[in-house]
């Protein structure tokens, strides 16, 4: 720890909503250190989603400053953006999005297919990948033939491929049981273990606790220690 790869600092979003100018983010600021786990939690319609897309470098901010591995991402052209996605950034999302034509393996593949890796090399590093989240096993069965926790650990697996940085986890476990919840939050504390910076965007309580720090959103503002804390209560 101690290697600042996230500064936010004054991140201002807006949308037009029937006319009206609606501020999703409210002059938001966020510090992530490198190795750090860190939930944001947050209900339905807090700004979580937009907040995930910003840090995603799926948007960008109207104002402020959003400061990537040195990159900022407010000046960044449309390329360069799916460049940061493709090489800094792992996603993870709550419906897997794995192609259901394609094997496990072949799935892993897809990023390393788009960066142009050899195919040895793109075979060697999703396997691998398969091994590391417990399915090494599994890596010619296809999604139908895997359950949802399995799906998801292909997932996970997929998003490690390239060796990012940082993977943005997006309600990783919305879609699963509690036992396979807690298996795949095993998995990726394990992973955060060997050093991979984890974000997890959540509006689970327990979810969030699995992570080593908390922050909260509510109505487009980020709260944690040190400022007007929100109360969680106040969420459900």
């Amino acid at each position: 720890m101690g290697k600042t790869i996230i500064e936010i600092k004054d991140l201002v979003k807006t949308y037009k909503v029937g006319g009206e100018t609606v501020t999703a983010l409210h002059r938001i600021s966020l510090h992530v250190e490198e190795g750090e786990f860190i939930a944001i939690i947050g209900p339905s319609g807090s700004g979580k989603s937009t907040l995930m897309n910003m840090i995603g470098c799926l948007d960008k901010p109207e104002s402020g400053e959003y400061i990537l591995e040195g990159n900022d991402v407010g000046k960044l052209n449309d390329y360069e953006l799916a460049t940061i996605r493709n090489q800094k950034i792992g996603f993870i999302f709550q419906n897997f999005n794995l192609l259901s034509k394609l094997t496990a393996i072949e799935n892993v593949e897809l990023p390393l297919l788009y960066q142009g890796a050899a195919p040895q090399e793109q075979k060697q590093l999703a396997q691998e990948c398969l091994e590391k989240v417990g399915l090494g096993d599994r890596a010619q069965h296809l999604p139908t033939q895997l359950s949802g926790g399995q799906q998801q650990r292909v997932a996970i697996a997929r998003s490690l491929v390239c060796n990012p940085p940082i993977l943005l986890a997006d309600e990783p476990t919305g879609a699963l049981d509690s036992k396979t919840s807690k298996e795949i939050l095993d998995v990726m504390k394990k992973l955060n273990g060997e050093g991979h910076t984890i974000i997890l965007i959540t509006h689970d309580l327990g979810v969030a606790r699995q992570a080593k720090r908390i922050v909260q959103i509510k109505d487009g503002r980020l709260y944690e220690n040190g400022g007007d804390p929100v109360e969680t209560s106040a969420f459900f």
